[in-house]
């Protein structure tokens, strides 16, 4: 049994995601910006340059410090834009130490310059050393930037893909539910049997349009194709489709208007402000929609006459409908208020700018 059992002990579990190792302490090249894999033209055009300098060094003592200067800040910017190993950059600056410092003994010991002047050498030796730690600092830091933003984006979509998946594998048992508990219904007459498939279909009906609605929510962040529509026909179509499905005093009224949306988003959107006003009231109550759209923005309000949610209760507005509603909404540049006033009813406005944020 233990001969059995320790190979299973030693096999990786299947389930659990690999560790993510965290970045090292390396400058991969296929990380880097354009702007650091310049490489080897940067550095010709600064070979070229620090000849130059050298060479006004060595025939203009008096000036020394001028092209000595240039050559040592243009190897700063060199390193700054372009991807160096540290060996590299160990030999670049040797070999530009020793240059320039050989021209500036040579010019002391022959008097035409101060020996404290050689100096500069070491000190400029030592503002590179800076320069680079500090600049390999901020890549390191860029890296481990993206490679956090990258890891983000994978759970992301890793959750998106799973409450998908969900969503979409609850259908199925929902559908076969649904089928079964009708044909009971249906082959008994007893009352208290149909009363009880009542009972059962409607929560069916109501885990159908959470499924949906968590669908809908997983899709609001991604993109959408915005287009013209026709404000009032499009809040008569979707009304209309609720007239049917509840006992109430429907009225609806919208001014003459185009806007800029998605019409499966503003119907799923409408939809879940008309479910949560036929949630909170009974038969013969009222419900009124109204819409207007002008110049700087466009809003739809639902009313209703009932007696609205309990205090810390569904409907307050932390319900999966209005959050996959203000998720929605808040993608296009606008957002959702509700009030509520026990002589009045509640009202949810929905308010949207005329020009989505993208096209600003």
């Amino acid at each position: 049994m233990s001969a059995i059992a320790s190979p299973l002990r030693n096999k990786p579990s299947a389930d659990k995601p690999p560790k993510h190792k965290p970045p090292k302490n390396k400058l991969p090249k296929h990380k880097l910006p354009e702007s650091f894999r310049l490489g080897w033209p940067l550095r010709f055009v600064w070979l070229v340059g620090a000849a130059v300098c050298a060479t006004a060094m060595w025939l203009l003592p008096g000036t020394a410090t001028i092209p000595f200067h240039l050559m040592w800040i243009g190897l700063s910017l060199l390193y700054g834009f372009t991807r160096w190993r540290p060996v590299e950059l160990a030999v670049m600056v040797g070999v530009t130490a020793a240059a320039t410092g050989a021209i500036l003994v040579s010019h002391a010991a022959g008097g035409r310059i101060e020996w404290l002047e050689t100096l500069e050498v070491p000190l400029s030796v030592a503002l590179i050393a800076v320069t680079a730690a500090l600049v390999r600092r901020r890549h390191l830091a860029l890296l481990a930037l993206a490679d956090s933003a990258d890891r983000d984006r994978q759970v992301a979509e890793a959750r998106q893909h799973l409450m998908r998946q969900v969503a979409h594998e609850l259908r199925t048992p929902i559908t076969v539910a649904r089928g079964f508990t009708e044909l009971i219904a249906d082959r008994h007459a007893d009352p208290g049997t149909r009363e009880d498939s009542d009972t059962v279909l409607a929560e069916l009906d109501k885990l159908a349009r959470i499924t949906q609605r968590l669908v809908t929510l997983i899709d609001a962040d991604g993109a959408y194709v915005p287009e013209a529509l026709d404000l009032p026909a499009e809040v008569t179509r979707i009304v209309r489709r609720w007239t049917p499905a509840a006992d109430r005093e429907w009225s609806w009224a919208c001014s003459a208007g185009t806007v800029v949306a998605n019409r499966d988003r503003l119907e799923a959107v409408l939809d879940c402000l008309l479910d949560n006003a036929v949630k909170f009231t009974g038969p013969g109550d009222r419900i009124a929609v109204r819409g207007e759209a002008d110049d700087v923005a466009w809003t739809i309000t639902v009313t209703d006459s009932g007696p609205g949610p309990t205090p810390g209760g569904p409907g307050t507005g932390t319900s999966l409908g209005l959050v996959m509603a203000r998720t929605v909404v808040a993608g296009w540049g606008g957002d959702i208020r509700l009030t509520h006033e026990p002589p009045t009813g509640t009202t949810v406005t929905l308010r949207v700018p005329a020009t989505p944020p993208g096209s600003r």
